[in-house]
């Protein structure tokens, strides 16, 4: 009897240590859209993210039983579990449903040129933000004693790993994007679809890309947070005019 739980004991220690040792995943990420670039990848246990290149290829260290989320603006979170097979695949494809909706071709009509600027609301039109510098702005940085904290508990091995390899601004990305998403439902919440498609005159069809669009102005962004109805929707008119403009062009 005593020999039998000495071997249970045993077995389940060695399968502990097999499930315990870290294992450089190489996988990828498969979707109907094209363009990943903003995708991120995270391990939930570690807390790491990583970035996937423009064909959905990425590389982290896991464990067996370690969580993965996949998420970004373009298509629907997903989780999934690694199991000891995962680890033994050469590559292994998670594949993720997309946001974006293909739209028939619509004609889009002219409208007098009614905006903010035009109002007197705002002197000039609000500053958009280019991707590069909106990553700027969120980008991390590693400081050279970082490594020294370690012992400490003060920065995660993973951590130090990120940061090496550049990956540690993906966690202030993390961040825009889940605020991103709070202001989406913002604007879902204090408006409707008919005031998007009757007074500013944006096909039904292109109601959602409007509003990614929109919430990349920063006065826009300051209006629904202090709730000010009003002023979104004088900043709303203004950035119609523009996006009707942008996909008159496409």
């Amino acid at each position: 009897m005593l020999v039998k739980r000495l071997f249970l004991i045993l077995f389940f220690v060695q399968m502990q240590a097999q499930t315990s040792t870290l294992t450089l995943l190489k996988g990828k990420i498969t979707s109907q859209i094209k363009e990943l670039g903003g995708v991120t990848i995270s391990n939930l246990r570690s807390e790491s993210d990583t970035a996937i290149d423009q064909n959905g290829n990425f590389s982290m260290f896991v464990k067996v039983g370690d969580t993965l989320k996949v998420f970004g603006l373009q298509i629907v979170t997903k989780k999934a579990i690694v199991s000891e097979k995962d680890l033994s695949k050469q590559l292994y494809v998670i594949s993720v449903e997309s946001k974006v909706i293909a739209l028939d071709e619509v004609e889009i009509k002219t409208y007098p040129n009614i905006n903010a600027v035009s109002l007197g609301i705002l002197q000039k039109p609000a500053k958009v933000y280019t991707p590069a510098e909106r990553k700027l702005r969120t980008a991390g940085e590693f400081h050279w004693y970082s490594p020294l904290l370690i012992p400490v508990g003060g920065m995660s091995v993973d951590g130090l790993i990120n940061s090496i390899s550049g990956r540690t601004a993906l966690l202030k990305n993390e961040l825009v994007i889940e605020r991103k998403e709070k202001l989406l439902q913002k604007i879902e919440y204090m408006f409707k679809e008919e005031y998007f498609v009757e007074n500013l005159k944006i096909p039904k069809e292109y109601i959602r890309g409007f509003w990614y669009y929109a919430v990349e102005d920063p006065k826009l962004v300051d209006a629904l947070n202090m709730k000010n109805k009003m002023m979104s929707r004088f900043i709303f008119s203004d950035l119609a005019v523009k996006y009707l403009e942008i996909i008159k062009k496409q």
